[in-house]
């Protein structure tokens, strides 16, 4: 059944906050695995800080993305130590399907595209006190010709907070795609406001005996949405 939305998230421990679209300045980066960005473990990627203060236990990871994908898996990570050109250390990551996976609709829309909670669910993943970056990737890989005729676009909502939770240190998300020739880039060389929305979801915490854009073209600027005003 995979993870619910934030709004019925009880165990939501970090949320970056709410995509608006009303905002002249919302934006969104490429996040995705699909016919057009594609790759080994993804084509694209938003990895999204946060800040863990007395430990913490993961269950469950998600990226809010404006999305025509049709995605029936999602890849994860958690690293540690990420800086400007440079992944720091992989902690965890994994691929998630079936109840593990849930690709919703959040209600939100923009810039042609609707809005989707892509979750992972069903990972358990003990983190001590510090610094941590996370990406959910939705994995819509191609099977067949029809598969790529059909092919389409993800990108991680950006936001300016609205409905946020926990602690992340500002100005430190990054981007990641062989593709578009980003190696772990600030997202705001990107031209996006470096907060995306994507959250973390703890589970209880056990016994410590058992812990452990969106234009049309491909490249350069198209990379992030851009909203574009008319006279």
């Amino acid at each position: 059944m995979g993870m619910p939305l934030w709004a019925d998230c009880p165990n939501c421990v970090f949320y970056g906050g709410d995509f608006d679209p009303d905002n002249p300045n919302a934006n969104g980066l490429a996040n995705e695995n699909d016919a057009t960005v594609g790759g080994n473990p993804y084509g694209a990627a938003t990895y999204q800080n946060f800040v863990v203060n007395g430990g913490l236990f993961v269950g469950g990871l998600f990226t809010n993305n404006l999305s025509s994908l049709h995605p029936t898996q999602g890849y994860w990570e958690i690293r540690q130590g990420v800086s400007e050109g440079n992944g720091g250390t992989l902690i965890a990551s994994g691929t998630a399907s079936g109840a593990n996976f849930s690709h919703v609709p959040t209600g939100r829309s923009g810039f042609g595209y609707t809005e989707y909670q892509d979750a992972i669910a069903g990972i358990s993943v003990s983190l001590g006190d510090g610094t941590y970056w996370f990406a959910v990737v939705p994995n819509d890989v191609p099977v067949t010709a029809k598969d790529y005729a059909n092919s389409g676009r993800s990108f991680n909502s950006n936001t300016f907070g609205l409905n946020s939770m926990g602690t992340q240190i500002s100005n430190q998300q990054y981007f990641n795609s062989s593709l578009f020739g980003a190696n772990f880039t600030n997202a705001n060389n990107e031209g996006v406001f470096q907060t995306f929305s994507s959250g973390v979801v703890s589970n209880f915490v056990p016994e410590p005996s058992s812990l452990l854009l969106v234009g049309s073209g491909l490249m350069g600027a198209a990379v992030a949405v851009r909203r574009r005003w008319f006279s």
